[in-house]
C-alpha cells in the first residue's frame, strides 16, 4: 500500500487525530483542546493568520528570506520583499486600518490590481482580525456595488488603475460609480496612486494610500477565535444573488500549511508561483496565504501568459526567479501553445529549477497535458478544487509519493476528503458510472463554513440534496482504481478560463435590454478558454430592430454590467426558445447540442422546431 493510501485512510477513519497532528505545524495563542465540534474545527483555539504567515518566520531568524517577488512586465518592474520588509509594510498598513476605525470582525473590501499592496492589504486585515473581501479588478461597477452592499465594508482599499498589455483600466471611476449605486456607504476609501494614471480623490472620503500608511504606527497581531472569519469571497451561483463563501482562520491556516508540503511538495525557502489573480480563490490560497504560511517565496505576476511581451513570458519568470512549483490554469497553457506550438520560446530559457507544473480551474484536456509534459519534461499534475473548498479536493499528492498519472483525471481524493459519486437516489455509483460528485461530511478544515449572511442558502445549496454529504455541483465518476474524473457542472455555472460565472446572472443582464422578451445563456466548449457563454435572445413582438444590432448591444451590455471577464461575445436572435409545456427552458438539451452529444427531444417539449433552430445555429 502506498504512502498516500495509508495517509488518506487515516484521515477518513481518524480525522480528529489526523488534524490535531497537522495543527501542531501552526502557531496558536491558545492551542485547541477540541479538534472538531458540530462541524467546526478547533473551536476553542485562538490564533492570528498574519502572525503565522509573517511574524513567526521573522522570529525564527528568517527575516532576510525573500517572501514576495513582484514581477510586472506591464510596467517593467521587478521588486522583491524579504519577510522582514513584508512584515513592516503589513504592520503599518494594519495600523492605518486601525486608525480608520477598523476593528476585529469588521469587513474591508479590496478592489485592486496585481500589485504588492494588494497582498499587504489582505495580510493587514488578517493582522487586526478584520475580514477582507477581495473583488476581482475585472468586475464592472454594478458587480462591485452588489458586493459592497452585501459585505458592508467599513473601508474600501483600491487603486487608481490597473494595467493591461494594451490599455489602462481606470479603477477609481469604477469604484466611484459603484459607490453611487450602492446603498451602503463605507467611511473611507484608501487609493493607491499608481504613477501611470493618478486619480482625483473625493475630499472627506478618499485617502492617499502612501500618505495614510506613512502616518500610521505599526499594529500588532490581534488573536481571534479559530472559527472567526478570515475572509469572504464571492463566487457565482445559479442566480444573481451574491454568494459569499466564508473561510475561517484556524482550519484555513492548518489546511493550507498541510497542503503546501503534502499536495505540492513545497519546502520553506523554495519559490512557489501561482499564476492567478488575488481576486480568485487560487490567489487567496496559493499566492498569498499558502506559500507564506509555509515559509516559501511567492511570486506575484502582473502580466499575461502571452503578449507581455511574448509566449515566453511564463518561462522567463520561471528562469529569472528560480520557480520550483508553477500552478496555472489550463487556459494559460493553451494560450501559450496556440502562440508557440513548437515551444521555441521555452527553449530560450533555463527551466532547470522547475520541478512540477500543477494545473487547475477547469478540465485539463489530454492534448494540453501531453504538450506541456513533452515541452517541460517535468510532471504535469491536474488537480481539482473549488472556491468553496479553498484547497484541493483531488490531486496527485507529490509530497506523499506521486501516483501514476491518468490523463483526464485529477488522480485521487486528497487526505481529508471522503469523495463519493452518488446516483439520484443517493446511492454510491459503481465504478465508471456517472453521478453527482459529493464529499461526505464533515468537510475537512479550510473549507467554507457558511455563506455570508445566508446560512439557509448554504444549507440548501450544498447540504440538502444528499443528507450527510456536501454537493460539489459537479458530475463525474470514479474508476476501478479510485481515480476521480470530473466531467462538468450539473448546474448553470460555466467555467470561462478558470473563472466560474453564472449564466443566470448573464440572463438577468440580457433580459434588461428593452427589446428582449426572453433569453437563455449556455456555455459552449472553447479550445482556449474551456467554455464561452452564448446567449439566445427572443425579441419582443413589434420590436422592429435589426437582429444584428441587438446582438451587438446585448454583448456590450453584458460586458458593461459583468465585465470583460465574462468573455461574452456572441448573442443570437432566435424566433423562440425550446421549452417544456410547463415553460421550463431546455437548457440541458441545448448544452448537449452545443457539445455535439447525442440528445433526445423531450416528450414534454412545446415546440420541436425551436430545438431544431438552436441546432442549426450551433
Amino acid at each position: 500500500m502506498s504512502g498516500y493510501d495509508d495517509v488518506h485512510r487515516r484521515s477518513i477513519e481518524r480525522p480528529e487525530e489526523f488534524w490535531a497532528e497537522a495543527a501542531r505545524a501552526v502557531d496558536w495563542e491558545v492551542a485547541p483542546e477540541t479538534v472538531l465540534r458540530e462541524g467546526r474545527w478547533f473551536p476553542d483555539g485562538r490564533l492570528n493568520t498574519c502572525h503565522n504567515a509573517l511574524d513567526r518566520h521573522v522570529a525564527a531568524g528568517h527575516g532576510e528570506r525573500t517572501a514576495l517577488v513582484y514581477d510586472s512586465p506591464v510596467t517593467g518592474t521587478v521588486r522583491s520583499f524579504t519577510y522582514a520588509e513584508l512584515l513592516d509594510q503589513t504592520a503599518r498598513t494594519a495600523g492605518m486600518l486601525r486608525d480608520l476605525g477598523v476593528r476585529a470582525g469588521d469587513t474591508v473590501v479590496i478592489y485592486m490590481p496585481m500589485v504588492p499592496e494588494a497582498v499587504v492589504a489582505m495580510l493587514a486585515c488578517a493582522r487586526i482580525g478584520a475580514v477582507h473581501s477581495v473583488v476581482f479588478g475585472g468586475f464592472a461597477a454594478a458587480e462591485l456595488a452588489v458586493r459592497i452592499d452585501h459585505a458592508e465594508p467599513v473601508v474600501v482599499l483600491s487603486a487608481s488603475c490597473g494595467i493591461e498589455p494594451s490599455r489602462l483600466v481606470e479603477y477609481k471611476p469604477l469604484l466611484d460609480a459603484a459607490l453611487e449605486r450602492a446603498r451602503h456607504r463605507p467611511a473611507h476609501c484608501v487609493i493607491l496612486q499608481r504613477p501611470q494614471h493618478p486619480a482625483p480623490l473625493v475630499e472627506g472620503r478618499d485617502l492617499d494610500w502612501e500618505a495614510a500608511v506613512s502616518a500610521a504606527a505599526p499594529a500588532g497581531c490581534v488573536a481571534v477565535a479559530a472559527t472567526d472569519p478570515l475572509y469572504i469571497l464571492y463566487t457565482s451561483g445559479t442566480t444573481g444573488a451574491p454568494k459569499g463563501v466564508v473561510r475561517d482562520n484556524g482550519g484555513h491556516a492548518v489546511a493550507l500549511q498541510w497542503s503546501m508540503s503534502h499536495v505540492y511538495g513545497a519546502a520553506p525557502g523554495e519559490v512557489f508561483w501561482a499564476a492567478s489573480d488575488v481576486g480568485w480563490v487560487v490567489g487567496h490560497s496559493y499566492i498569498v496565504y499558502g506559500p507564506l504560511l509555509a515559509g516559501c517565496t511567492t511570486v506575484l505576476y502582473e502580466g499575461k501568459p502571452v503578449g507581455t511581451p511574448d509566449p515566453g513570458s511564463f518561462w522567463r519568470v520561471v528562469a529569472m526567479h528560480g520557480v520550483r512549483t508553477l500552478f496555472a490554469a489550463p487556459t494559460a497553457i493553451r494560450a501559450i501553445k496556440k502562440e508557440d506550438p513548437a515551444g521555441d520560446f521555452a527553449k530560450k530559457w533555463d527551466l532547470s529549477s522547475l520541478r512540477y507544473l500543477f494545473l487547475a480551474g477547469e478540465r485539463l484536456d489530454p492534448e494540453t497535458y501531453r504538450w506541456a509534459t513533452e515541452l517541460l519534461g517535468v510532471p504535469v499534475i491536474d488537480h481539482w478544487w473549488q472556491t468553496e473548498t479553498g484547497w484541493p479536493v483531488a490531486a496527485n499528492c507529490v509530497g506523499l509519493g506521486a501516483l501514476p498519472i491518468k490523463p483526464g483525471s485529477p488522480t485521487k481524493p486528497v487526505p481529508g476528503y471522503d469523495v463519493h459519486v452518488l446516483d439520484s437516489d443517493g446511492a454510491d455509483c459503481p465504478p465508471g458510472a456517472e453521478g453527482a460528485v459529493t464529499i461526505r461530511l464533515p468537510l475537512p478544515p479550510g473549507t467554507l463554513t457558511t455563506l455570508h449572511r445566508d446560512h439557509a442558502r448554504f444549507t440548501e445549496a450544498y447540504l440538502s440534496r444528499y443528507p450527510g454529504h456536501y454537493l460539489t455541483g459537479d458530475g463525474g465518476h470514479l474508476d476501478d482504481d479510485g481515480y476521480l474524473y470530473v466531467m462538468g457542472r450539473i448546474d448553470d455555472v460555466i467555467n470561462v478560463a478558470g473563472h466560474r460565472l453564472s449564466t443566470g446572472q448573464m440572463e438577468e443582464v440580457i433580459a434588461a435590454h428593452p427589446d428582449v422578451a426572453e433569453c437563455a445563456v449556455i456555455g459552449v466548449a472553447d479550445d482556449l478558454k474551456g467554455e464561452l457563454p452564448v446567449g439566445f435572445v427572443v425579441l419582443k413582438a413589434g420590436a422592429g430592430r435589426d437582429p444584428a444590432e441587438v446582438e451587438r448591444e446585448v454583448a456590450a451590455l453584458v460586458r458593461e454590467r459583468i465585465g470583460p471577464v465574462a468573455a461574452f461575445r456572441r448573442a443570437v436572435v432566435v424566433a423562440r426558445l425550446p421549452k417544456t409545456r410547463s415553460g421550463k427552458i431546455l437548457r440541458a438539451t441545448m448544452r448537449d447540442i452545443a457539445a455535439g452529444r447525442a440528445y433526445r427531444t423531450p416528450s414534454t417539449i412545446e415546440d420541436p422546431a425551436a430545438l431544431e433552430e438552436i441546432a442549426r445555429v450551433l
